[in-house]
């Protein structure tokens, strides 16, 4: 029992430390190998027609970018 104590108080160690990392560094977490996009994928259901709530969450996509000041 004293061994499993032990290795979960590592884990939480670590996870603390990480979390603080995180927060001091003050970024966001993202991916490190450029998701879907990197292989060549537009988007995640790879299918012709796209479903009302992902035509309606592009049309947002697309008018945020028209509307955006640069």
């Amino acid at each position: 029992m004293s061994i499993f104590i032990l290795t979960f108080a590592i884990f939480l160690i670590v996870v603390i430390a990480m979390s603080i990392g995180m927060i001091v560094q003050r970024k966001s977490i993202s991916g490190s190998c450029g998701g879907i996009g990197a292989i060549g994928m537009d988007k995640a259901c790879d299918c012709d027609d796209p479903c009302d709530k992902r035509k309606k969450k592009m049309a947002r996509e697309k008018a945020w970018q028209e509307n955006r000041i640069l």
